[in-house]
């Protein structure tokens, strides 16, 4: 079962990812895991969630600008953007917003 990412009070950051996939798998899944792995141990990550069925979305939360600046030139994730460019996506956008407001139960 997915998790709700556990964020601090706002303002916090979204790098929300949409995409849509070429058909198969094609070292997918294990390169999410990775960038999972890797995006979790860097400074001012705060969590995600993903969805990935017709349509890729996935949101990462970051506590700066500069964290997501930080996490977009690590050298395995522009790796992994590039198999994106190369490989697994048909079509993607990437959208950066400031969250003022979260509430839930």
């Amino acid at each position: 079962m997915p998790n709700i990412a556990q964020t601090p009070p706002p303002p916090y950051y979204a790098v929300i990812f949409t995409s849509l996939r070429t058909e198969g798998d094609n070292g997918y899944d294990a390169m999410a895991q990775r960038m999972l792995e890797l995006a979790s141990r860097q400074q001012g990550f705060l969590g995600v969630e993903s969805a990935r069925e017709e349509l890729g979305i996935t949101v990462s939360y970051w506590e700066s600008l500069e964290a997501i600046r930080s996490w977009k030139q690590h050298s395995e994730h522009q790796e992994a953007q590039k198999l994106g460019h190369e490989v697994w996506y048909t079509e993607f956008k990437v959208r950066i917003a400031r969250i003022e407001r979260d509430y839930g139960i």
